[in-house]
């Protein structure tokens, strides 16, 4: 095995492989050799080449994403860095583990007029858990250095004091790349490593010169104290409406029992989404089902009023739904509590607690203490969501084909036990409209909610799981990340779903002066474009339609084994899309 011999990049690497960083995920260039040849030269780690920067981010953020564990993504220096800022802020809301490693020059060549040289000293500091940046070695590339400070006034290094300074700068480095990595594990987010090298940068040795020590990670406890928990308990006990609202959230993250048992409570309104990845036919999965048409009903005060939680509790992460947002901003509780490991946003305007643990460490102990009632505030909206559901049957019977209609489609075809990524915007609000088969699991970027990096997060994503993997996006997302297609790692079951309406439709659905040319180039940004050529291309089967039933025929064989992976396109009707989603909640009120 080859060692590059920059001691830096020695110890990154061998720091890497002692906390099982095994995925890196490394975007070509020169300055960053050095750690490119320390990565690929050890089999403990798995390389992907991405040459995209920002697709490569997002592929990464894929993998962490379903694997819960850091990836690396290793780039070279100037601008090349600078594209990974949108998967590191969507990592940093997300909390997804993401070790960022960009080469760059020296110091001294900041700033001077080289090329591909910026300023990448914490570049990324309003969205980053932390910026390490480690030291360049003097004991490499020695004549650069004392050349560098013949121009300096003195007092001048001499190559005595560089040797003596290599001491210094190796326990420096170590304690900084130990810092950064175990910051990443414990508080599961991104972190920037930035690595000044000079040359030669391709020199390799045998053995390498380094021996880091590696200074383990802490592991997460949580704070819970027992006298906070009985006093919680006794206000929860006290409460006749109690609500949940499950945000972002890990599949299997919450024993099964703990689930049944809130599932009992005729006390207690459980509101998730679909990529809250909890589900009990007591639960309530389709916010916006119960809420948008309460909005539009005569008597909507009252109703949201007897909606009102006393009590609410939240978990995970991102909430989409707006409606619930604007629901309990101004019918507040009397009481919000948030559980997470790590924080909590005052999404409500009103969050009084926030208790630092993992929701299924704190239920463990708090549902013991609890006392579940049989009757109560869930009986009545129970029969509303019932009722709701019956008509979302019916106006769907009715429905000719639109957006909607392909959902429903979709997702009755969609193989048991897969992935689900999706693609913001329309798509992810559309699912917010559907009961979806549990065992699916599903995922999106909601941390800065963008429609950037759709595709390469779901391929990232795709090779951390053993099951298949599905994509479901809107023409923009898709044509906006088509570069992700660029990829030498996809897998063979990976299927791409794109709803097609010509345009960005979701603004349709936004109040504004349709149907102008303002309208139609600057917010619609209305189009003619497909996705046949991309993806024959990049080698993808390639199938399309604009008829619902054409579009069941494809789907009872869209998902069978194939060698190589496929995009369906669906062609909707771009100027009535809006109008029957829209009519489909003044439906549901009545």
């Amino acid at each position: 095995m080859k060692y590059t011999k920059i001691p830096v990049a020695q110890t990154l690497v061998a720091l890497c492989e002692a906390k099982g960083i095994h995925d890196i995920v490394i975007s070509p260039g020169s300055r960053n050799a050095p750690l490119t040849i320390g990565f690929t030269e050890n089999p403990t780690f798995s390389c992907y080449s991405i040459v995209d920067e920002r697709c490569a981010a997002f592929f990464a953020l894929g993998m962490a994403q379903q694997s819960q564990r850091p990836v690396a993504l290793l780039c070279t220096s100037g601008s090349a860095v600078l594209n990974y800022y949108p998967a590191i802020a969507e990592a940093f809301y997300s909390d997804i583990p993401l070790v960022v490693l960009s080469a760059d020059r020296p110091r001294y060549r900041i700033d001077i007029g080289d090329g591909q040289t910026i300023r990448q000293d914490n570049v990324f500091d309003r969205h980053i858990l932390g910026s390490f940046n480690l030291r360049q070695d003097t004991d490499h590339a020695s004549e650069q250095i004392l050349s560098r400070e013949k121009h300096k006034m003195p007092p001048f290094i001499t190559e005595r004091s560089l040797v003596e300074m290599q001491t210094s700068i190796q326990q420096k480095n170590e304690k900084d790349i130990n810092a950064a990595l175990n910051l990443a594990i414990e508080q599961q987010g991104p972190v920037h490593v930035n690595i000044p090298m000079e040359e030669p940068l391709y020199e390799v040795v045998d053995k390498p010169s380094v021996l880091p020590a590696n200074i383990a990670h802490a592991p997460f406890q949580g704070r819970l104290v027992t006298e906070e928990i009985d006093r919680m308990a006794k206000l929860w006990n006290e409460a006749e409406k109690k609500m949940i609202v499950v945000g972002v959230h890990q599949p299997n993250a919450i024993d099964q029992a703990m689930i049944n048992q809130l599932a009992s409570d005729a006390s207690l309104l459980v509101f998730t989404e679909t990529t809250s990845n909890i589900h009990h036919e007591h639960f309530f999965p389709s916010i916006d089902k119960l809420i948008a048409p309460i909005e539009k009903h005569t008597e909507g005060e009252q109703n949201f009023k007897g909606l009102q939680p006393d009590l609410l509790l939240t978990f995970g992460g991102m909430v989409v739904s707006k409606k619930v947002k604007a629901f309990l901003r101004k019918f507040q509780p009397k009481e919000h509590w948030h559980v997470g490991p790590k924080k909590a946003y005052d999404t409500y305007f009103c969050l009084q607690k926030f208790v630092q643990a993992s929701p299924n460490d704190f239920f463990k102990i708090f549902l013991p203490k609890i006392v579940t009632r049989r009757a109560g505030y869930r009986d009545h909206w129970s029969t509303v969501m019932q009722n709701r559901r019956i008509r979302h049957e019916k106006y769907l019977d009715d429905l000719p084909f639109t957006d909607f209609k392909a959902f429903e489609v979709i997702l009755q075809h969609l193989p048991k036990n897969s992935n689900l990524q999706l693609s913001n915007s329309s798509t992810i609000r559309y699912m917010q409209l559907f009961d979806v088969d549990p065992t699916i699991r599903q995922y999106c970027n909601r941390g800065t909610s963008g429609i950037d990096g759709s595709i390469s997060t779901a391929i990232g994503a795709s090779l951390a799981r053993d099951e298949s993997t599905t994509l479901i996006t809107g023409d923009l997302s898709f044509f906006y990340d088509s570069n992700a297609l660029w990829n030498g790692h996809l897998r063979n079951d990976f299927r791409i779903i794109v709803i097609n309406n010509g345009g960005g439709g979701i603004f349709r659905i936004l109040p504004g002066n349709k149907d102008t040319l303002n309208f139609d180039t600057y917010f619609e940004t209305q189009h003619q474009l497909t996705a046949k050529s991309i993806a024959e291309m990049y080698g993808f089967e390639y199938v399309s339609t604009s008829e619902g039933e054409e579009l069941e025929k494809m789907l009872e064989d869209f998902f069978e084994p194939t060698i190589r992976p496929k995009v369906l396109e669906i062609f909707t009707p771009r100027k009535t899309n809006d109008k029957y989603l829209l009519e489909y909640f003044e439906y549901l009120k009545d």
